[in-house]
């Protein structure tokens, strides 16, 4: 009998001993902090989407406002100083703290998954360059908290009017090192994509079994390291400008030709920076639901490595006008882009014809 109660006493004293452990409730503050300090790349992703989407918000509202104020002759909601300043931080915020992120967002939720990958290379670091993200957009949105109000020459911040004597106001210098801190996290997070699809794929997937998803994001991510360092000097030429007198971008020296070069040299890989990714995403489901692999797998690639070689080549077709370029190459160029994009959807056609 003791050998057979033995046990059952053990068991009895071990469930005694369970119940007088303290129960360690969910505190509501430590999902906050968890979500504050995550470095897991999906928590990351989310945060992305999250935010992105909320300056899709508060960028749409500016539409509407604009929108409303042009529906009749006058001014019925905004004076023209608030019009511009709605223009200029409408397309600052779709581009840049939209569009771009959303790139980011899918990219830490889908390419480790993609390759095998456990995370990004760089946890941290892409943390980091999230709140990078966040922070600078919200100083750049915050001008309008200032009493001038936010920059009002244009997302594009044409020289002259981006200067100190026609804009003054602090919400311009918020828009410039905003918009540096915010293009600073981008390319933290195209290196930390580009090391992760380089060094972390799962054994035998080779550059050319990798998804077709995993080659948009690895050339987008170099189109980011190409592109926005430009943007970045140029943001901080222009500040030392307003600040400290550097008559980088005067105009009586043809600075004013030399921000648009830089501009649109970021400019128009930026715009291969929001559409590729979603080419990828685009080319991950049309062979699911076609039930069919990707028609022309190998061309598709090419493909997107011709994008992105040409996006680099094209930036001065904003600048016809101005006498500066050089038209036949720049035309010829930008004809030339268009035919590697014909590809990609003779690709996806083809991957839907006769799918079921």
């Amino acid at each position: 009998m003791s050998i057979l109660n033995e046990p059952q006493g053990a068991a009895a004293a071990e469930d005694s001993y369970e119940n007088e452990l303290p129960v360690r409730r969910k505190q509501p503050g430590n999902v906050v902090v968890k979500w504050l300090t995550t470095t897991d790349h999906k928590t990351i992703g989310t945060l992305y989407l999250v935010t992105s989407f909320a300056f899709f918000v508060i960028g749409g509202v500016m539409a509407l406002l604009m929108r409303a104020e042009l529906a009749r002759p006058g001014n019925q909601l905004m004076t023209n100083e608030q019009f511009n300043q709605a223009f200029t931080m409408h397309g600052t915020i779709m581009l840049l703290m939209f569009a771009t992120p959303l790139f980011a967002g899918f990219t830490n939720w889908i390419m480790p998954l993609q390759i095998g990958a456990p995370d990004v290379a760089f946890p941290r670091l892409n943390m980091f360059a999230y709140w990078l993200y966040l922070f600078g957009s919200t100083i750049a949105v915050g001008g309008f908290l200032t009493p001038q109000g936010a920059a009002d020459f244009g997302w594009f911040a044409y020289s002259p009017l981006s200067d100190a004597v026609r804009s003054p106001g602090i919400g311009a210098d918020m828009w410039i090192m905003g918009l540096a801190f915010s293009g600073f996290g981008t390319i933290l997070g195209a290196v930390n994509f580009i090391t992760t699809i380089i060094c972390m794929r799962a054994p035998g997937m080779t550059m050319f079994r990798m998804p077709i998803f995993v080659w948009n994001v690895l050339l987008t991510a170099v189109l980011v390291l190409l592109a926005f360092p430009v943007l970045a000097a140029a943001l901080f030429a222009l500040e030392a400008d307003r600040k400290f007198g550097a008559h980088i971008f005067d105009a009586a020296n043809g600075g004013a030709l030399l921000w648009q070069h830089l501009f649109w040299f970021f400019g128009h890989p930026e715009v291969y920076i929001i559409a590729l990714p979603f080419f990828g995403i685009i080319s991950e489901v049309i062979p699911v639901f076609s039930r069919k692999p990707m028609f022309g797998y190998t061309t598709l690639v090419a493909a997107t490595i011709a994008i992105a070689g040409l996006s680099v080549t094209v930036w001065a077709h904003h600048m016809y006008v101005t006498g500066g370029v050089l038209l036949p190459f720049f035309s010829f160029m930008t004809f030339l882009i268009a035919v590697p994009t014909g590809v990609k959807f003779f690709n996806w056609i083809g991957t839907m014809w006769k799918g079921s």
